[in-house]
């Protein structure tokens, strides 16, 4: 079984940056070749798709968040990253990597950005 884990994240003051890392417990997982996603979970919201990037490197995001948050991976690391800038108190959430295709998904990593 595949594992997403996760790092990266912690508490910020607005205006910010943090860089969430995701890496798959298995080098026969391509993040590469995959579309992959980072969802987020604010408290008392529904889960909300932050960003994804096809297996082509089409990549996508939520209104919220364009403009200041950046979804890239690294072929030769096997690594998903967001990074995420001018960070704003409503960005706090839990953060998870997603293979939306395989229903993967990491145990998540807590963002916490303060006013």
């Amino acid at each position: 079984q595949v594992q997403l884990v996760e790092s990266g994240g912690g508490l910020v003051q607005a205006g910010g940056s943090l860089r969430l890392s995701c890496a798959a417990s298995r080098s026969t997982f391509s993040i590469t070749i995959a579309t992959m996603a980072w969802y987020r979970q604010a408290p008392g919201k529904q889960r909300e798709l932050a960003a994804a990037i096809s297996s082509g490197g089409t990549t996508n995001y939520a209104d919220s968040v364009k403009g200041r948050f950046i979804i890239s991976r690294d072929n030769t690391k096997n690594t998903l990253y967001l990074q995420m800038s001018s960070l704003k108190p409503e960005d706090t959430a839990v953060y998870y990597c997603v293979a939306p295709e395989y229903g993967i998904w990491g145990q998540g990593t807590q963002v916490t950005v303060s006013s």
